[in-house]
């Protein structure tokens, strides 16, 4: 089974992450930040991940470091559990509606890291979430999962659509990406690696 397990202790944040790529989308998530929580929840269920996330941050500075530490962690546990990428398909494109939004994500499980996010809110916060931290958690697990990433809000109005599409589409395009193709042999890359 493609899992992992990792454990990151700062002076900021105390976080816990458990993955199994392989899952039914089972998850228990407590982050202290409500918005960013049901992100996580989604995230999971829609990639059909089974996720386990518990970050102790410092919540009363604002939720920046807990937002991008989380992104860190779930960065390093994806790659962690996707071991040598043999198999699996490694590009996804997936498109998700959610109401009057449509955000689309593309990605490369290239072992290069980039990440390419277009989008504009209209609120700068959901609950305790500020919205600019949408980019800083997926720029946080591209760069330790190593993925080449694009998330665009084609359109929308409401932000909390706009963003929950993103982290759907984030979610089903890694499922695809990240799924066992029994045809291939090793991994899909003229290099021999990613």
């Amino acid at each position: 089974m493609r899992t992992s397990e990792l454990k990151r202790v700062t002076t900021e944040t105390d976080i816990s992450v458990a993955l199994n790529l392989d899952g039914s989308g089972n998850y228990t998530i407590d982050t202290g930040v409500g918005f960013f929580d049901h992100m996580l929840c989604l995230f999971a269920k829609h990639a059909q991940m089974d996720l386990t996330v518990s970050c102790k941050g410092d919540t009363q500075v604002d939720a920046h470091h807990t937002v991008e530490d989380t992104g860190i962690v779930l960065g390093q546990a994806i790659a962690r559990a996707l071991g040598d990428k043999a198999r699996i398909r490694r590009y996804a494109t997936k498109y998700v509606p959610m109401d009057e939004a449509l955000v689309r994500t593309s990605l490369d499980i290239s072992g290069r890291p980039y990440l390419v996010f277009q989008a504009e809110f209209a609120a700068p916060a959901l609950g305790s979430f500020d919205t600019q931290l949408a980019e800083e958690f997926f720029r946080a697990v591209a760069v330790q999962a190593g993925l080449t990433l694009h998330i665009t809000e084609l359109y929308g109005k409401n932000t909390h659509h706009i963003i929950e599409a993103m982290f759907k589409s984030f979610a089903h395009a890694l499922r695809e990406a990240a799924s066992v193709d029994e045809s291939l042999q090793g991994v899909l890359s003229t290099k021999g690696v990613l």
